[in-house]
């Protein structure tokens, strides 16, 4: 089982285990790991030199509170996590919030209320970072709308849900996945 897969690379890495640990304790509702991180996780262990934590730009960590949709609630959150553990560069943002914010920053149409991490880990920009996983009562669960064949497979796919094929190629350009992990595809 593909889940399988993802949840002995996360448990393999004390790094991410830590990360999940802290997150997990932060009280934050709901709050999960995903996007960038699990990527570089999975495709440095599989398609490069190994994992090493130094090279992630950042953390993603999404939460749902569907009672506080303010951005101070993202920066209290943020705060909280970066208390626990400076070291990972990374940011909070309450997936319940997104409806209010991000036409506004990204120039794009409207954006429909997420009513859970899942809605919102679907939407993300590409099927291999459309991923998050959180540890609770000892066990890594797995939050995965697309599937993992990308991830676990090294494919780096748009999601067309709120990318668009501009804002796609400037993601691989900036990210330069085939570069970082020679062995990685790329599906136009």
């Amino acid at each position: 089982m593909r889940e399988e897969e993802l949840r002995d690379l996360v448990q393999r890495s004390p790094w991410l285990m830590r990360a999940l640990g802290v997150v997990r304790d932060s009280g934050l509702p709901d709050a999960w790991i995903g996007g960038g991180a699990i990527r570089d996780l999975v495709w440095s262990e599989r398609y490069g030199d190994g994992f090493d934590p130094s090279s992630v730009r950042d953390v993603d960590v999404v939460f749902l509170d569907v009672a506080d949709l303010s951005r101070d609630n993202d920066d209290r959150a943020t705060r909280r996590l970066v208390a626990a553990w400076p070291e990972p560069p990374g940011e909070a943002k309450n997936q319940a919030a997104v409806h209010t914010w991000y036409s506004a920053k990204f120039g794009s149409d409207r954006v429909v209320r997420l009513r859970t991490v899942a809605d919102a880990v679907a939407t993300w920009p590409e099927y291999a970072t459309a991923v998050a996983v959180l540890h609770v009562h000892e066990q890594i669960t797995v939050c995965a709308p697309h599937g993992l064949d990308d991830l676990l497979d090294g494919v780096w796919r748009r999601n067309p849900t709120r990318v668009s094929a501009e804002t796609s190629r400037q993601r691989l350009a900036r990210h330069r996945p085939t570069e970082r992990w020679p062995g990685v595809r790329i599906v136009t």
